[in-house]
């Protein structure tokens, strides 16, 4: 059994008034005198040009009467030279295939620091041999921080 839910609004169900449809219909003639109006002109005719008219020789002797247009035999035929269609579309998978790839090998937390002790030994190399003497000393580093805080110092203020 199916149930009907029979608290639908009337103005559902009501039917428009007479006025309204008459007025559709009206705007409607309206709109198709006025593209039958559009029809019987054509805005693009040939127009009789002025003899009078200081450029009536130009435009006789621009005018397009005597122009010569393509035909369909003047279409180049395909060129040979190219890959065929299919083969975008496989070299595009290709492309889509290793985009792919290459965002999952690059995600967040997918990849490691391995094989840095070759970089260490080559940074302890160029830092030199003296690397662990007094100037890399912690007593040193302090003294240096201690002479930069004095040096850091405001003058007294002159009042």
């Amino acid at each position: 059994m199916t149930w009907v839910n029979m608290n639908a609004p009337l103005r559902l169900f009501a039917k428009a008034p007479f006025g309204a449809s008459a007025r559709g219909l009206l705007a409607c003639v309206c709109l198709g005198a006025l593209l039958a109006g559009c029809a019987t002109s054509n805005p693009f005719a040939t127009v009789p040009v002025d003899p009078a008219s200081p450029v009536a020789a130009d435009v006789a002797r621009m005018a397009r009467t005597g122009t010569d247009y393509p035909t369909f035999a003047d279409i180049p035929p395909l060129p040979t030279d190219q890959r065929p269609i299919a083969q975008w579309g496989k070299e595009a998978d290709k492309l889509e295939t290793a985009s792919a790839d290459l965002e999952r090998k690059t995600a967040a937390n997918t990849w490691t620091l391995d094989g840095t002790e070759r970089f260490q030994a080559r940074a302890q190399a160029e830092a030199g041999p003296d690397n662990t003497g007094a100037a890399s000393s912690t007593a040193a580093t302090e003294a240096f921080a201690r002479q930069l805080r004095e040096r850091a110092t405001p003058p007294p203020s002159p009042r």
